[in-house]
């Protein structure tokens, strides 16, 4: 059975700018951003990619066309070859109603309920009605699709299918929050032998939601909402949150039952509408380090003791002992650690796709495992899970690149011992370097095939690389890679034996603060991934050659972009990132890439 993953509509962004306000600073307050496309065949993720990647637009909204172009060429199918489609949105006309209702009895002035319910169904039936969206699909591709064929799954079903996948398949609670979908912003359930239950008397509403929450703090501290919380999450190190929390005394409710309401609803039309409570609770906005740090901490705190009070629930509601944490608020991973650390689970995963990026992915397993030809024996049996799901280019296509670039770059090319033995080499002093191969990684993070890396020994390489290479704010810390024998010895592990996605954040232990501090945040922490020979077998090559070297068991890793870009993708992407910026050296597949030195005629060099 083929199965296509597809996230992403035409429409929406021009619908949400028009109709509530998402625009400049607020441009990322709507639905379908992270759009991409997946492909699942015989139950086998084959391919995965994010649009961003492709059309070079950052968070794009925009129906995939390049990316489901990619995985069906990726496949060597045609659309005719695909028996379903999946979507990760359910905008039924009961969700429609729903919303409707919602509405009307909001405590809001008539003419603002008017505009609002204008608003809703010009999206609804322009944009993300069921009619809408096989009509988007047919317009951008040419194929209509058979209705039949086309599996609309809620959002946040979606979202608990992708952690369930990649974990693995099985059996598991599991905890979705984020901003929103269709109505909810936070479920809990179970996935038994591939079929999922939600606890409804669980479900937050959007009008409660904490993801939302967090992302007018984001906005509030002079950041892009929905786009920027994990600088939030980054300041949250400089200070501690202030007692009482002002969040927690007098916005938060908690309930029995888990679910956690706002004394305030939120008004999700107007994300400016909490700066007079914020400036209330913590005096008048500054833009200082001080004053957005105590901010940060304060948000940080209340998030955490809102998805713990969910997760107490949780663990009474099941008797499972695997715990599954998708959606974007899972991407908080400052918050994850003591999460776990705090429950009775044995473990608890938090995928690479647990943002929007990898809801094309979950949605194609809940067709996949809902179609009534996947057997029982399918549905129990694993596939091999990688984040390396994207494209890749070859030698040929490389070195042509790189003679397109003429007299800017000079090159050598290398076997991949060679490769490992240089570049570790030149990590031993204070260099930058772009580190390109394989397919493109899924998700938000660069997890070692379009990374930048660099030595941690040196205390000011994170300065270096904030703003010689990434232009970007100073107080951003970066992520160490460590193998995942070594990582009990550097970090404070806990009950935590890896962490491949680098989304959990673990304490440095003391005696290596002093040899990892480019890769150590300001509150001795570290948000690590581990990898191991069967994952990233060069870049562990290079891992364990350049530990040789040095006596330092990590690398330093951030992704192979600059601020406001999505992550290079194809060679030329990568070319272009190195020459605009102060990266020393570039691994291009097998190529060993440098700047070409500019020689003035007349003068000796």
């Amino acid at each position: 059975m083929i199965v296509l993953g597809c996230n992403g509509f035409s429409r929406v962004s021009e619908v949400f700018a028009e109709h509530f306000g998402s625009v400049g600073t607020e441009k990322h307050y709507l639905l379908g951003h992270d759009a991409g496309a997946s492909l699942l065949v015989d139950g086998r993720l084959v391919a995965a990619v994010e649009e961003e990647r492709l059309n070079r637009e950052k968070k794009t909204t925009d129906f995939p066309f390049h990316s489901v172009s990619w995985c069906l060429e990726q496949a060597g199918l045609r659309f005719s070859d695909i028996d379903l489609i999946a979507i990760p949105w359910n905008f039924s006309p009961e969700v429609f109603d729903e919303m409707l209702a919602g509405i009307t009895s909001a405590p809001m002035a008539h003419s603002a309920k008017l505009d609002l319910i204008a608003g809703i169904g010009k999206l609804f039936t322009e944009v993300v009605s069921h009619d809408a969206i096989l009509a988007d699909f047919a317009a951008r591709t040419g194929f209509t699709p058979d209705p039949a064929k086309v599996v609309f799954v809620p959002h946040h079903l979606a979202h608990a299918m992708t952690g369930y996948y990649l974990a693995g398949m099985k059996d598991s609670a599991f905890l979705v929050s984020d901003g929103r979908a269709e109505v909810f912003s936070s479920v809990t359930g179970e996935i038994r032998d591939g079929r999922i239950r939600v606890f409804d008397e669980s479900a937050v509403g959007a009008q409660h939601s904490i993801g939302l929450l967090f992302a007018a703090i984001t906005r509030y501290l002079g950041f892009v909402p929905n786009n920027d919380e994990y600088k939030v999450m980054g300041l949250s190190g400089f200070a501690r949150p202030p007692a009482p929390n002002p969040f927690l005394e007098h916005l938060v409710d908690l309930h029995e039952d888990g679910r956690y309401t706002f004394r305030r609803p939120l008004e999700t039309d107007d994300p400016r509408g909490l700066d007079p409570l914020f400036e209330e609770y913590f005096g008048p906005a500054q833009d200082t380090l001080a004053y957005r740090a105590r901010v940060a901490a304060a948000a940080q705190e209340m998030l955490t003791v809102v998805t713990n009070h969910q997760l107490r629930a949780l663990e009474a509601r099941t008797d499972l002992n695997h715990l599954l944490f998708e959606g974007g608020v899972a991407l908080n991973c400052l918050n994850n650690t003591p999460l776990f650390e705090g429950s009775r689970f044995d473990d608890m995963d938090v995928s690479f796709g647990a943002s929007d990026t990898g809801i094309v992915i979950g949605a194609a397993v809940h067709a996949w495992l809902g179609h009534p030809d996947t057997s029982d024996a399918q549905r129990s049996t694993p596939a091999p899970v990688t984040p390396y799901l994207g494209p890749e280019y070859d030698d040929a296509t490389i070195e042509r690149t790189l003679r397109e670039f003429g007299g800017r770059v000079e090159w050598t090319r290398l076997n991949d011992d060679e490769v490992v033995d240089q570049v570790a080499k030149l990590l031993t002093e204070k260099v930058v370097i772009g580190w390109y191969e394989g397919r493109i990684e899924h998700g938000p993070r660069a997890l070692g095939h379009r990374s930048i890396l660099a030595n941690p020994r040196f205390p000011d390489i994170k300065d270096v690389i904030n703003t010689r290479v990434k232009h970007r704010e100073p107080f951003r810390p970066f992520a160490p890679i460590v193998l995942e024998a070594d990582a009990p010895k550097v970090f404070e592990m806990g009950r935590k034996t890896r962490s491949p996605y680098m989304t959990f954040v673990f304490p440095v232990r003391p005696e290596f603060h002093d040899v990892i501090p480019g890769a150590t945040h300001v509150d001795g922490t570290s948000r690590v991934q581990t990898i191991t020979d069967r994952d990233t077998p060069r870049l562990a090559a290079l891992l364990r050659r350049f530990t040789a070297l040095t006596d330092v068991p990590c690398l330093l890793n951030t992704s192979f972009n600059v601020a406001g870009e999505p992550i290079v993708c194809t060679p030329t992407d990568a070319l272009n990132c190195f020459l605009g910026t102060e990266i020393d050296h570039l691994v291009l597949g097998n190529h060993l890439v440098t700047k070409a030195v500019v020689r003035t005629p007349g003068r000796p060099v």
